[in-house]
């Protein structure tokens, strides 16, 4: 492929296209054209710079199946040049398994950098996910049926067994909660030597543990306090992290429902449970109203009670704005989100949008043209303990679809909501600064609100001296909708108020126009277009809207 006109942007236009591509010029220079593209080794494409003197083809990117460091050798022994390969990258901080590690705030334990190759060479690796942690998509020769594996990789909280003829990396997500009861002036020792016993007598990995939890009358209680700092220091991830120690009042751990109470601690606590019951009660603050539950009951120590309660994970639905077209205006936690999850549902258009970002294995959904049907869809998919992105275009398809779908979600499944670049920013940013400060978007669409609604909505912005963005502003069925909304904003205005518009706006060949209230045409705005009417006090500047207010400096100028 050859391409014309300056490299940076005809670069950006194909990269999505590309399985390798060959720069001749600098390392420096290509690490900073290519640099704010990377996005996955399995789906970047591979890239090689050869030097000025063509000396060296250099891999700098391996590609999928390593693609690039092949095509250095090729491209070498074409120009009679040295190859310059090294896999150092692939192992040690490109892998899924680096990625899979933050997902989910886990302590690796093995060699992640030698199973991250194996994964890469897609040798056979077996995952085991008791627990059931919704997980993005991983490469196709990770999986739980994998045959005689080379690698096995467990996510789990607890302890490793013994595996003699297995090469194991354990990856051990923080889920535990200690309560923790005790006398007053009890020792750090007594303490640590109780929270041991639950790796000694139950099997779980102390580096699982997130929080300890007491009653409040605990919370300067020194020995716990020093305890805290031991089991940071010995057992997180870059040591000397303290963990924390969540307190509450003896009446809201009282309200608690624990397998074994005691009438006993209820006398000296004003609760009668402690160990237990924060162990729970701090699960539940951090679980938000998810699953929780006492993986080991109340066990006593030297002055000391401890119990563990585990956060039980859950199905994932991420509701994310991909934008209104471009791709530089997807925000980056957007993009993260769609790598993030293993299914993802939206609207066709949409999904051929993100296409290119998402990691190989990625199930996509269409669920229907409608936005409640995409919701149930994504719902169903997370409740079944899948890690699910629901998209949009924008801030406007992300609540459109997201309305009904927490309405059936409930605390059965973990909600994330990722707000997109909205088309509305994206044509006011063209159009110069029509919204000003205050300011109303409102949709001309009647399929869910009745025009009556909707009616009353555009009187109050033209009474409130509003400027107005409008969406959704013309159907196949309706062509009134929008010369009625003008109508009325026109009785509260004088007829010179600016109307902008912005038919695609982001996308290839947008058109952006303007005209008087008075003149503005209706007949020329179809369903993609972007409506903008200023305000009383809006004009137009050297061809740019302007409203004072929050851009006030823009109309100085």
């Amino acid at each position: 492929m050859v391409v014309d006109g300056p490299l940076a942007p005809a670069l950006r236009r194909v990269w999505d296209r590309l399985d390798a591509a060959v720069f001749f010029l600098g390392s420096e220079a290509v690490l900073r054209l290519v640099a704010p593209l990377l996005q996955d080794v399995h789906t970047d494409p591979g890239v090689v710079c050869v030097d000025e003197a063509q000396r060296f083809a250099i891999a700098l990117t391996g590609g999928p199946a390593r693609r690039g460091h092949a095509l250095a050798e090729q491209v070498a022994d074409a120009l009679g040049c040295t190859p310059v390969v090294t896999t150092a990258g692939d192992s040690t901080g490109s892998t899924p398994l680096d990625e899979l590690v933050g997902v989910l705030d886990a302590t690796a334990d093995g060699d992640p950098a030698e199973c991250g190759t194996a994964v890469l060479d897609g040798l056979p690796v077996r995952l085991e996910n008791p627990l059931g942690f919704p997980l993005p998509a991983l490469p196709g020769n990770v999986g739980t049926d994998v045959p005689d594996p080379m690698w096995t990789i467990v996510i789990d909280d607890g302890v490793a067994r013994d595996r003699p003829d297995e090469r194991v990396l354990r990856l051990i997500p923080r889920t535990l909660v200690v309560g923790i009861g005790s006398m007053r002036g009890v020792s750090r020792t007594a303490v640590t030597e109780a929270v041991a016993a639950l790796e000694r007598r139950y099997g779980l990995d102390p580096r699982a543990i997130r929080s300890l939890a007491s009653v409040d009358r605990k919370a300067d209680e020194r020995g716990i306090l020093e305890a805290a700092q031991d089991l940071g220091f010995w057992h997180s991830r870059d040591g000397g992290e303290e963990l924390p120690l969540l307190t509450y009042p003896a009446d809201a751990l009282a309200a608690v429902d624990v397998p074994h109470p005691s009438e006993t601690v209820r006398d000296a606590a004003g609760t009668p449970s402690v160990a237990e019951a924060a162990a729970l009660r701090g699960a539940q603050e951090i679980a938000a109203g998810g699953p929780v539950e006492l993986a080991v009951p109340k066990i006593k120590g030297d002055q000391v009670t401890v119990a563990a309660a585990r956060v039980r994970p859950r199905g994932r639905l991420a509701i994310v704005g991909v934008g209104p077209g471009d791709g530089e205006l997807r925000t980056p936690r957007a993009e993260a989100e769609l790598r993030r999850a293993s299914i993802v549902v939206g609207p066709d258009r949409c999904l051929e949008q993100v296409r290119h970002l998402l990691r190989p294995g990625t199930e996509l959904r269409s669920g229907g043209p409608a936005a409640e049907q995409l919701a149930a869809e994504a719902v169903r998919l997370a409740r079944g303990g899948n890690a699910v992105a629901l998209i949009g275009s924008g801030d406007a398809g992300v609540y459109a679809v997201a309305g009904p779908a927490l309405e059936r979600a409930g605390a059965d499944i973990e909600y994330v909501g990722v707000p997109g670049i909205t088309a509305a920013l994206s044509a006011a940013a063209l159009l110069g600064a029509p919204l000003g400060q205050d300011h109303a978007l409102i949709s001309l669409s009647d399929r869910h609100t009745p025009w009556e609604v909707i009616e009353r909505r555009v009187r109050a912005a033209a009474e409130g001296d509003l400027a107005v963005c409008f969406y959704d502003p013309r159907s196949r069925q309706h062509d009134w909708q929008l010369p009625r909304a003008l109508q009325i904003l026109a009785e509260h205005r004088p007829a010179t108020t600016p109307v902008g518009a912005v038919r695609r706006a982001s996308r290839d060949g947008p058109r952006v126009w303007c005209a008087p209230i008075g003149e503005f045409d209706a007949a020329e705005v179809d369903a993609c277009t972007t409506v903008l009417v200023g305000s009383s006090q809006s004009s137009v500047i050297g061809g740019r809207m302007v409203t004072p207010g929050g851009y006030r400096w823009m109309a100085a100028e």
